[in-house]
């Protein structure tokens, strides 16, 4: 059976994040949804990502195997018929080889954070960035971010429920740019632990508004002690942005 690659853009506001849960709105089973009623068969989705509640992607990428006749150029719009109205486009669609595996074959894995530093609450980016009305620095953020470059062990900013076999990861980059209100946190390792980024970025706002040093960040991440983490961010401004295979 023909195994397809799938690049996936999704809004993850209507979901209880991407895996599959029995009654609840999920990326994974509305793709699956729609793989069934265009081959007639059940199929099951692999993602690159688990992403959570409320998380967004534009360059989430999964797997599956489909018997169908229908050329790869053309599913996406015959997937994209079935999964409308749910926020959740294919993009893009390639047979691939039988050993591909969406997640284990990755071998980058990119994320970047929205917010947006104003006073006025948020209209059309609502659900889609966290507005913080008090000023930021930025380049406060970046600096203090680079203490979490290469390999550590992330205990500080992992999820007390993360189901990682070890809390050491290796963060290749992260960087904190300014575009007028805009402050995007864009930061890219080959696997993170549940909850790493959004961990990162609520401590790096601490730093941004000037609650703790910059040398702070590379305390706490030392202190490898999740109760010295700072505020989880919110879900909203979170978006997996792409996958890297070799």
């Amino acid at each position: 059976m023909p195994r397809y690659r799938l690049l996936v853009e999704y809004d993850g506001r209507p979901f209880v994040g991407w895996q599959r849960q029995a009654d609840q709105p999920t990326v994974q089973g509305h793709i699956e949804q729609a793989c069934q009623a265009v081959t007639g068969t059940a199929a099951t989705v692999f993602g690159a990502g688990r992403t959570d509640a409320g998380v967004h992607a534009l360059g989430q990428v999964a797997h599956t195997d489909l018997e169908t006749t229908i050329p790869a150029w053309k599913l996406p719009d015959a997937l994209n018929a079935h999964l409308r109205p749910a926020p959740v486009a294919i993009l893009a669609a390639e047979t691939v080889s039988a050993a591909f595996d969406a997640r284990r074959s990755a071998t980058a894995r990119h994320y970047c954070y929205m917010i947006v530093n104003r006073r006025a609450p948020l209209t059309v980016k609502r659900g889609l960035a966290w507005r913080i009305p008090m000023p930021l620095d930025a380049g406060a953020m970046h600096a203090a971010a680079q203490a979490l470059v290469g390999q550590h062990d992330f205990t500080t900013f992992r999820d007390s429920e993360c189901q990682a076999a070890s809390p050491v990861k290796t963060l290749s980059c992260i960087d904190v740019t300014q575009s007028a209100e805009n402050i995007t946190v864009t930061c890219s390792a080959r696997s993170f632990l549940h909850r790493q980024v959004r961990s990162i970025v609520g401590s790096l706002v601490d730093v941004g508004r000037g609650k703790e040093p910059a040398g702070w960040v590379a305390e706490i991440l030392a202190a490898a002690d999740r109760t010295r983490c700072g505020p989880v961010a919110p879900p909203d401004g979170l978006y997996l942005t792409a996958v890297d295979y070799d």
